[in-house]
């Protein structure tokens, strides 16, 4: 047997053994409490592949034991969950008005979160103060003990398939940014993964990757904000993002509602943005841009004016929502974004619009679930924490080698 087929074998073995370990870990994670019997069933592998994947993922400090499990014939096993304690993940979204940032464990629990107002500026000056702030958010009593896996960000606009780059950010006016060179200069001992995606595929991304126990087969995020977005997922092992050719997959704001309409900062006319997006809401009631959009409506609710644009606004949001239905038909749409908190006056004509419709083209009585997240502050950077995850664990590194 000649050299080179030995180091083919060894590597093979090598690879076996790595998506074994990232088999076990990955069940544990969406199903907590598994004994290492319950692995063997559902991953159609060895009691002693399994055993040895355990082990090694315990001596790792990816998973911890917990109780003993009733047994319906055999021994008792003991429980499996992630371990909460070891290691940490850091996601940010850079918003057109604020940074958000969150520190958070291996199941998506948030230790540490910041958020930070301030008024659009350049991509240099934006990485320099989110470098600034990962670093001090890193020196927090929760995070500082714990390692660190990486890093993820979330943008607001399309990024370019199979490269980290910001294709165009029409309400930042960034075009084509390379937003993690700009950074990493700020964070020079930052260790692990680092990656960035659209702030609405990120969203989606968590809302459907840290999801445990019923699991929807896909979903649409939709970001109801200063712009409106939209990512979809797919599939709860490793939920694959719907991207596009260009990165615009998603890119719902800009799809045409009216042609002929008003210019959207695209440059084209007539986009679902011109009719509902903060920006558009503040260029219809007099809002300046160093103003809090949704602390300056709330007191406004009952003025005739404040309503009749928030009921357009709504009822282009129901239009969104019915042709995303239509078009990617998900098992469930979780609506968000900073818009959602000026409640009934924007969100009744919306769902009442999607109700009332949904079931028109079939004729069905069966309802696409549509949940309302009030509070989606932190959402997207958990979502990038998430990816963070989902590459570390689906990735080619060793879960070993790569971090102890």
């Amino acid at each position: 047997m000649s050299t080179s087929n030995q180091q083919h074998k060894a590597g093979d073995l090598h690879f076996l053994k790595r998506l074994n370990r990232s088999a076990i870990l990955e069940l544990v994670r969406r199903t907590p409490g598994l004994t290492r019997a319950d692995i063997a069933t559902q991953a159609q592998l060895t009691k002693a592949t399994v055993g040895a994947g355990v082990q090694s993922l315990l001596n790792q400090g990816w998973l911890r034991e917990g109780e003993l499990q009733k047994s319906s014939g055999g021994r008792p096993g003991r429980a499996l969950h992630l371990n909460e304690e070891q290691h940490v993940l850091l996601g940010a979204e850079v918003g057109v008005h604020g940074l958000r940032l969150v520190a958070c464990t291996l199941a998506g629990q948030v230790l540490v979160s910041h958020h930070e107002h301030l008024v659009p500026t350049t991509p240099e000056v934006t990485a320099e103060l989110l470098g600034e702030l990962l670093h001090a958010l890193m020196q927090e009593a929760p995070v500082k003990s714990r390692r660190c896996l990486g890093l993820g960000i979330a943008l607001p606009g399309p990024i370019a398939p199979n490269k980290p780059v910001l294709r165009l950010a029409p309400n930042l006016g960034w075009r084509d940014v390379r937003f993690l060179e700009l950074l990493r200069p700020h964070l020079p001992h930052l260790e692990g993964t680092w990656l960035m995606d659209n702030e609405a595929k990120s969203a989606a991304f968590g809302e459907l990757y840290f999801r445990t126990g019923n699991i929807p087969e896909s979903l649409v995020y939709v970001s109801a904000g200063t712009g409106i977005g939209s990512g979809m997922v797919e599939g709860s092992h490793l939920p694959l993002v719907t991207r596009g050719i260009q990165g615009l997959a998603g890119e719902i704001g800009h799809t045409v509602l009216q042609p002929g309409g008003l210019y959207c900062h695209c440059g084209n006319r007539g986009c679902a943005e011109t009719l509902v997006s903060g920006w558009s809401i503040r260029a219809a009631l007099g809002i300046a841009e160093e103003e809090d959009l949704i602390e300056s409506l709330l007191p406004r609710l009952d003025e005739p004016d404040v309503q009749v644009t928030l009921r357009r606004a709504g009822e282009a949001l129901g239009v969104l929502l019915l042709n995303l239905h239509h078009t990617q038909n998900p098992s469930e749409i979780v609506l968000g974004g900073s818009l959602t908190q000026l409640g009934a006056p924007l969100l009744g004509p919306a769902l009442d619009f999607f109700k009332a419709n949904q079931n028109r083209l079939l004729g069905t009585t069966q309802q696409v679930p549509l949940r309302v997240v009030q509070d989606s502050t932190f959402i997207a950077a958990r979502g990038a924490a998430a990816q963070v995850l989902a590459s570390i664990i689906h990735g080619s590194s060793d879960l070993g080698d790569t971090f102890f």
